[in-house]
């Protein structure tokens, strides 16, 4: 069975986040500290939060780390130091093409999640 969440991070305030993916909701029933206790999130997320969010999350540390692994599994740096001499040039544009791919994946991850 699909989990209907995920924790996603807690702030420096204290504040755990959780994301509830499509079709989850809470139940309507809670203890009422837990009740007490809900702060449903804006949508979109104001733009402070949402970098708060992404900087105490370990799934976007994680989603970062993989951009940067699927990078360097085809570049090392060397090489990228290298294509900054020869820009412009088919090299540089072949690199920037494939970042790109690897940055729409990470930032389609960090979307599925509500960052």
């Amino acid at each position: 069975m699909a989990p209907a969440g995920q924790e996603l991070a807690t702030l420096p305030d204290g504040r755990t986040v959780v994301v509830l993916f499509d079709g989850y909701s809470l139940p309507t029933s809670q203890p009422e500290e837990i009740a007490a206790s809900i702060e449903y999130l804006p949508v979109p997320l104001p733009d402070d939060l949402r970098d708060a969010i992404k900087v105490a999350s370990p799934h976007v540390e994680l989603i970062n780390s993989r951009v940067q692994a699927a990078i360097s599994e085809r570049y090392k740096v060397s090489d990228e130091i290298k294509l900054l001499r020869l820009a412009p040039s088919p090299e540089t544009t072949t690199y920037n093409d494939y970042v790109e791919v690897c940055r729409a994946w990470g930032r389609a991850e960090k979307a599925k999640l509500g960052v």
